[in-house]
């Protein structure tokens, strides 16, 4: 659609929005005023529209006409936010720089904002300086404290291809998470919660000093399991006050996490048990969705787990009768009942110590098992410190799951920053979400594009405030510009903070600061002590100040990154044939991105033949094997991520090659109908087939592989005629 001009749109263009004509009139008197002052397109113009004449009441239609109108000649990556100094003042990082921006910078230093971009070129040539303070600045503590901050290695081959971070250190993130320090004494609130269909009940609410006590007696409760130090132990759950009080008794206890979703089909619970090796595993019953009671414990059952503690949904009492040898949480909990209240004694364990084993899915049958070790969640904290800016007072809510490692990384940003945690117990889709937003006061909202899209069809926010939003956080998918131009008027304009990173990594390599001008669907920066080299078509990378598309490659040196792999060659997949620069290997990430002529960065998708798919990370292989065995008449499938025409998530198409060329006529609808119900069954119910499209044969290489990307780049360009 064609957007005028600021300065060429009337009363009645504003009317054509279901506007009043009184109202019309006074917001186009409004907008003549600014223009006067700012001109008809520019930053400061958009600014002031945003500021003073935008709300959540006024139709969407209008705050578009505005947004396209003010940028309709300013070319890419507009900014849809500006920092402004007052509330830049506030920030972790401001802070920092005024006490120390000319010890870092010496004479370069300016002010926070101008020289954010030279303070992220600091942490990268002086991670040592960077780590010392932002630890101190998150109230971090070691048993142990470590001989330095960095001890480089060598090259990606050798024991620590992402550097030797805190050596000879121990520590354990979980006490960290307990401690009280400066930022959060014991009376003071760590977990805010509300299960779904209690919407109109008050909020529920956790201290300190309780968490203490209830994670102090899960971690006595284990350690009577007889458990060797070290052992994993799975959690399947839904992620709840419980589920977190249980991760971090795990932890605190010495043991390794393994985390998996609880949307898993049994297969692919086992899948994981197998590979971690996992000793127990706590799961509930069942999920309440609503009205619908979703069975969980049958699917671990069928898993065929290990002793399994199984947590009541509803009440106290379980909905079934348990296998011999599990536990229900009453009876694993009463035998230390009378140890409540007595502090556990946390296990220090040295920082490359694995703390938890998260799964990625990689380009072959089995997912990646990924282990974070005790270093890992400082990145994690350290993030949501520097780039959400993420502190004492704030309340943090963004709807995910222990089983992917947003839910870690959400336990570690609140915990050990000072904040508190907002959990939704129930689907985020509803306006059950939105009014617990409004209720909790949460002031950082995490959020994935798909759940956004629901939000604006349903209308799931109307009526609710959601003014104590400083910032979203966005991950796990690309995003569309529409919709999150949407998002932020719901919160007055709040700016969203692009977030992308990975499960090897602990957290982000690009994102956004709340010290730089956010475009929408962009990430304005490195994320702090992370380089990224973008990879031209012969595999090296260009100047970092050039615009260009191509394979994301990152500087080796990352705090909390992976160093290993527990069912994979770590070196393989991160590091091999990836190109040499200043004596270090760069690290292989897999995506493609675009740097702009302005500065920000592009996701564009997997560069391998991994989708990502309602921000679930899966392999085509594994899709294409299941689809492959829906009808006998198939000879080969490939299955695509194509991003729709107007930007967003990717869809999921099937591409068939049949047997017997006849069969071409078959029913596509029927067997798009088939393909998600054996997905959905085997493999996961969130996956949805969004067409299917019938091939001659499948593009292959010389070698014979199956050439998914040229598939993907010709159903993004034209509109098949078999789209469902």
């Amino acid at each position: 659609m064609a957007y005028n001009s600021l300065s060429s749109i009337t009363v009645s263009d504003i009317e054509s929005n279901g506007i009043s004509r009184e109202d019309a009139t006074t917001l186009h008197q409004r907008l003549a005023e600014i223009i006067e002052i700012h001109g008809d397109g520019t930053p400061a113009t958009w600014q002031h529209i945003s500021n003073s004449i935008l709300n959540p009441q006024l139709p969407f239609s209008f705050h578009q006409m505005l947004y396209y109108g003010c940028y309709k000649d300013y070319g890419p990556d507009p900014p849809a936010w500006i920092p402004d100094p007052e509330s830049a003042a506030l920030t972790n990082v401001w802070q920092l720089l005024e006490r120390k921006g000319k010890e870092f910078l010496g004479s370069a230093y300016k002010d926070p904002i101008a020289s954010f971009d030279d303070f992220h070129k600091f942490s990268v040539s002086n991670p040592e300086i960077y780590w010392k303070y932002v630890l101190d600045e998150m109230n971090i503590s070691f048993s142990k404290p470590p001989e330095c901050i960095l001890r480089d290695s060598s090259p990606g081959d050798g024991p620590f291809p992402s550097g030797e971070w805190l050596p000879g250190a121990s520590i354990n993130p979980a006490e960290n998470c307990l401690n009280v320090n400066s930022k959060r004494g014991l009376n003071d609130t760590v977990i805010i919660w509300r299960e779904e269909q209690h919407d109109d009940l008050p909020l529920q609410r956790m201290t300190l000093e309780e968490l203490r006590e209830e994670v102090w007696l899960v971690a006595y409760a284990l350690k009577s399991l007889g458990l060797e130090t070290g052992s994993a132990i799975a959690i399947d759950m839904p992620m709840n006050v419980k589920s977190v009080v249980i991760y971090l008794a795990i932890v605190l206890a010495g043991y390794v996490v393994v985390s998996i979703a609880d949307s898993f089909a049994a297969t692919e619970i086992s899948t994981r048990l197998r590979i971690s090796k996992a000793k127990v595993i706590f799961t509930q019953d069942l999920i309440m969705r609503g009205d619908k009671s979703i069975p969980l414990y049958s699917r671990v059952v069928d898993a065929e787990s290990p002793t399994a503690v199984v947590v009541p949904s509803k009440g106290s009492e379980l909905s079934m009768k348990l296998r011999n040898g599990d536990l229900s949480w009453h009876d694993f909990l009463e035998k230390v009942n009378s140890l409540k209240g007595k502090e556990f004694i946390a296990a220090e364990l040295p920082v490359e110590t694995f703390t938890n084993i998260i799964f990625s899915s990689g380009t072959t049958g089995d997912p990646k098992a990924i282990p974070w070790t005790n270093i890992t969640p400082l990145k994690a904290a350290a993030d949501a410190w520097c780039h959400m800016d993420i502190r004492k007072g704030d309340v943090v809510c963004w709807p995910t799951n222990l089983g992917w490692m947003m839910g870690p990384w959400l336990v570690y940003a609140s915990l050990l920053n000072g904040a508190s945690m907002a959990l939704y117990i129930g689907s985020p889709l509803g306006s059950g979400l939105a009014k617990f937003v409004q209720d909790a006061k949460v002031t950082m909202l995490g959020v994935i594009p798909s759940i956004v899209r629901s939000w604006r069809s349903a209308k799931s926010t109307s009526g609710y405030d959601w003014s104590s939003i400083r910032c979203f956080g966005s991950s796990g998918e690309a995003s569309n510009v529409d919709e999150y131009l949407w998002l932020m008027g719901r919160a007055l304009y709040k700016p969203v903070i692009e977030y992308c990173g990975g499960t090897e990594i602990g957290g982000g390599f690009v994102c956004g600061s709340l010290l730089q001008a956010q475009s929408l669907a962009a990430f304005s920066t490195p994320a702090m002590c992370c380089s990224l080299f973008i990879l031209d078509d012969n595999g090296h990378p260009i100047p970092q100040n050039v615009p260009g598309i191509g394979e994301l490659a990152l500087g080796p040196l990352m705090l909390g990154a992976s160093n290993t792999l527990l069912n994979a060659d770590h070196y393989g997949v991160y590091f091999k044939g990836m190109p040499l620069l200043n004596g270090k290997v760069l690290r292989r990430h897999g995506d493609v991105f675009e740097r702009s002529a302005r500065g920000y960065y592009h996701a564009h998708g997997r560069a391998d033949d991994t989708m990502n798919l309602g921000g679930i990370k899966v392999s085509s292989v594994e899709i294409e094997r299941i689809c492959n065995a829906v009808d006998s008449n198939i000879l080969e499938t490939a299955a695509i991520g194509v991003p729709p025409s107007g930007g967003g998530p990717e869809l999921l198409t099937i591409a068939v090659v049949f047997k017997d060329p006849d069969s071409t006529k078959q029913d596509l609808q029927q067997l798009r109908i088939s393909f998600n119900s054996a997905l959905q069954r085997k493999l996961n119910p969130l996956f949805r087939v969004s067409q299917v499209v019938t091939l001659p044969s499948l593009p292959r290489t010389a070698s014979n592989k199956v050439m998914r990307r040229v598939l993907r780049l010709q159903l993004s360009e034209t509109n098949q005629s078999s789209k469902i």
